[in-house]
Order: structure tokens, then sequence, then C-alpha cells
């Protein structure tokens, strides 16, 4: 008997710049890919009626990541993906928050597929960055789907 699992997991990177573009903080994080997630993944192998993952969101909340997460826990903002790539089994989402835009004490991100509100494919919880209103700052975010 073969048994195949799929698995889904994910990583994302965190770069922090202050005006003049000098690296104030970066880092690698972990995130969960959740049950709506998980759900939507299975979607869009059926077909192609899920609408596809576009925004990425910053917020302020510091409940842990759980798998029954929906939204993330205090939402700061919510911007356009600026890139989405397939390589093999890993899909890169890419987005940014220019100067002014998502200031705070960012501590959680999450990947959704609308504007507002939509289907969370993955959210993740960290140690506080704190985005000034002249700082830059970039997410990377890598999902990889793999048999277990």
């Amino acid at each position: 008997m073969i048994n195949s699992e799929i698995k889904a997991t994910g990583r994302l990177s965190v770069v922090l710049k202050d005006s003049d573009g000098n690296v104030k903080d970066a880092r690698d994080i972990n995130n969960l890919v959740v049950t709506s997630g998980l759900g939507y993944i299975a979607s869009r192998m059926k077909d192609a009626t899920a609408t596809a993952m576009s925004h990425m969101a910053i917020g302020t909340g510091t409940t842990a990541a759980a798998a029954g997460d929906t939204t993330l826990g205090t939402e700061l903002d919510r911007n356009a993906l600026t890139s989405t790539t397939v390589t093999g089994n890993q899909i890169e989402y890419v987005a940014s928050w220019s100067a002014g835009d998502g200031t705070g004490a960012v501590t959680e991100a999450g990947i959704f597929n609308a504007a507002s509100a939509g289907d969370m494919l993955a959210r993740t919880v960290f140690d506080v960055v704190n985005k000034a209103a002249n700082d830059t700052l970039s997410i990377t975010w890598t999902i990889t789907l793999s048999a277990s």
C-alpha cells in the first residue's frame, strides 16, 4: 500500500529599511498554512473558481497563529501583491509597504485572495518590527508543497 500526504509549509523574509535604504531589521520567520488555506489549495486543484491569492496584510495582533484562523488578530494594512512566482513545488508571494503605509508595531502577517475579507492562505506572528513613518517594509513569502 502506498501512503502519501501533501504537506504545505511556509517561510517569510521580512526586510525593514530606513528612508536612505539601509536595512534596519531583517529576519526569516516560519508560518502556518491555516485550515482555510488548505481548503483553498484543494479547491484550486479542482478548478479555478477560487480567486487567486492577491494581497498580503500586516497587523499588530499577538495571539499565536492557529489552524482555524481566517483573519489577522488586528489588521493594520493590506496591500496588493507586487509579484507571484511559481517554481517547481514552491510559490513565492511578494508585497511591500512604502513610507507612510502600514506604519506601526507590526507583529503579524497573512496572505489573502481579496482586498478586504477573502480567504486566508497563511498567517504568522513574530516579534515586533517597528515600522516608522519613513521606513519601507518588504515581505517575501514562500509556500512549499511536499510529499511526506
